[in-house]
């Protein structure tokens, strides 16, 4: 009989193998122990580095994997604590209370908020992590975002090898929110997050650790589409996700633009002018009801009217503030945005406005 402390990991490891295979279970670890005349609990704690799962084992992952990830971890790519602060600007709207509910409920219920752009989509989120002291983990996607920048890799730390954990790991082992901003810009390689919107956590196979999530994690994801790609060209460079990926999202919420009360509430919070804010707010809203029915190509975001509030507060000039905002559409856009501006103010000339004064 040998000696349980002169049996290595190594020839335990290849013993297994020998007779039972690369896939090992509990009960196949137990009857090598009756074998060995040694016990469970000290086996199974010797493989630890190749359990994938209860009672399971993988012993096909490689001995130079688990040398690097035994090598010393990178520095932490997060600080300690990532709650948000509250926003002294927020104006409760639309789906906040939703999210908020989501968030405090502790289930894991992966959800898709949808809806054009500057709408006030991620700072829901934002502000609901604030509010209900969660922390939050954004996670900007791009085409380009791959496994690699999601999960994580190695990493070269003072001439070391080293192993880093990703955003998406990071935040299933605090019990954090993880926001994946603009997700339809993303390729087919968001699809690694598969088993994680199941809620299973993530296998890491280059060394060889299974991360499940703690208590507390939540995915919401934004998007300006609803994962089918842009037909009328809006938003160029969104795509098709796959619909597998899109079914392990629990519900879908529709994020509209805030109405022109609430928006002049926003605004208020930013500026002591209060009848420019209504006014900008109820502009906004004809512009909305025009896009609709298909009288202009665009619309004034929320986000826009801000962008022209802070103008004003700097320059002190309405109709400047106004056409420094508009410059980013094309003239006939921003022609026909003008046009409505002054049916809603007689006293701003944004049309005659010079700029460069």
């Amino acid at each position: 009989m040998k000696h349980i402390m002169s049996l290595s990991v190594e020839y335990i490891r290849t013993s297994l193998q020998n007779l039972y295979g690369d896939q090992v279970t509990g009960a196949d670890i137990r009857a090598w122990c009756a074998i060995n005349g040694t016990t469970y609990p000290t086996v199974s704690k010797k493989l630890k580095q190749y359990k994938v799962g209860r009672s399971k084992w993988d012993l096909t992952v490689k001995e130079q994997l688990e040398q690097s990830y035994e090598a010393p971890a990178a520095t932490p790519a997060f600080e300690t604590n990532l709650i948000p602060e509250k926003s002294d600007t927020f104006v409760r709207f639309g789906n906040f209370s939703d999210i908020k509910k989501i968030i405090q409920s502790g289930m894991f219920y992966p959800t898709f908020i949808t809806g054009l752009s500057g709408n006030g989509k991620t700072f829901c989120v934002e502000q609901a992590c604030a509010q209900a002291e969660r922390e939050l983990i954004r996670v900007n996607i791009t085409i380009e975002t791959d496994e690699d920048d999601l999960i994580g890799g190695f990493r070269l730390v003072n001439g070391e090898t080293v192993w880093h954990n990703g955003p998406v790991i990071e935040a299933l082992e605090r019990g954090a929110v993880l926001l994946l901003d603009e997700i339809d810009l993303a390729s087919n390689k968001i699809l690694c997050l598969q088993s994680i919107l199941e809620g299973k956590g993530v296998f890491l196979k280059k060394i060889g650790r299974v991360v499940k999530a703690k208590d507390g994690f939540q995915v919401f994801a934004t998007a300006n589409t609803k994962g089918k790609g842009s037909d009328d060209g809006r938003f160029i460079g969104t795509n098709v996700l796959n619909e597998a990926f899109l079914e392990r999202f629990c519900i879908t919420l529709e994020q509209e633009y805030p109405s022109a009360t609430i928006e002049t509430r926003i605004l208020n919070k930013l500026c002591d002018d209060t009848l420019f804010c209504k006014r900008l707010a109820d502009w906004a809203d004809i512009i909305r009801k025009t896009f609709r029915e298909g009288g202009v190509d665009e619309v004034i975001s929320t986000r826009r009217l801000v962008h022209i509030i802070n103008a004003f507060n700097i320059f002190e000039d309405k109709a400047k503030a106004i056409n420094l905002g508009l410059n980013r559409f094309d003239d006939d856009t921003k022609s026909a945005f003008m046009s409505l501006y002054e049916a809603v103010d007689a006293d701003v000339n944004v049309v005659d406005c010079n700029v460069e004064e």
